[in-house]
């Protein structure tokens, strides 16, 4: 299983290493399960953050990909508006068992195809942004994630990781994706949890 992280400058770090983390980590338990990054050009992509990370292949010499993983951050409202990332979405989406996304990657989705007409989520800013675009049939707010058919979108951030987990219990069992969580150690206890 061949599961691949698309990345484009600006996107948000965790959108892409949190899912990475989970299944990378549950590829150490399942050594079918390959990762791999996909860039425009063989050059680093620089992260929102400063983060820079050379892709494994560009999105023309990608090989066929099982799961997509799209995220997002600022780079989105660029990238929304080339033709040539979301014709590349739409093609490898079409050969995807599952297409995913992280924040506002599900409005690269719904903007390329794979989630045009669907139920998705975004992070909690950006649930206007995209729904003001009208191309989702509902954009969900106050969900971690949600499925509409074999695509599955995230909220922000860190609610990737919750995707991806679920997922991993989806296409295996639950029973895995708690052992995968357990070798994350991820048992999400944040500190100062009053009111915002």
């Amino acid at each position: 299983m061949r599961v691949g992280f698309l990345m484009f400058d600006d996107l948000e770090e965790l959108d892409m290493v949190g899912p990475w983390e989970v299944w990378t980590m549950a590829g150490h338990l399942k050594p079918e399960i390959e990762c791999v990054t996909i860039g425009p050009a063989e050059t680093p992509v620089r992260c929102a953050k400063g983060l820079r990370v050379v892709p494994d292949h560009t999105m023309a010499a990608c090989p066929p990909l099982d799961v997509l993983v799209v995220p997002g951050g600022q780079g989105t409202r660029r990238e929304v508006n080339n033709p040539e990332l979301l014709a590349w979405i739409a093609r490898t989406a079409a050969g995807c068992t599952w297409v995913t996304s992280v924040c506002t990657g599900s409005m690269l989705l719904a903007a390329a195809g794979p989630a045009k007409g669907r139920r998705i989520t975004t992070h909690w800013r950006a649930v206007d942004l995209v729904r003001g675009r009208g191309e989702a049939g509902e954009v969900l707010d106050d969900v971690r994630y949600v499925r509409d058919g074999n695509v599955v979108s995230s909220a922000g951030v860190s609610a990737g990781i919750d995707m991806a987990l679920w997922l991993i219990g989806e296409i295996w069992e639950p029973a895995f994706a708690r052992q995968v969580q357990r070798n994350m150690e991820y048992d999400p206890a944040p500190p100062h949890q009053g009111a915002v």
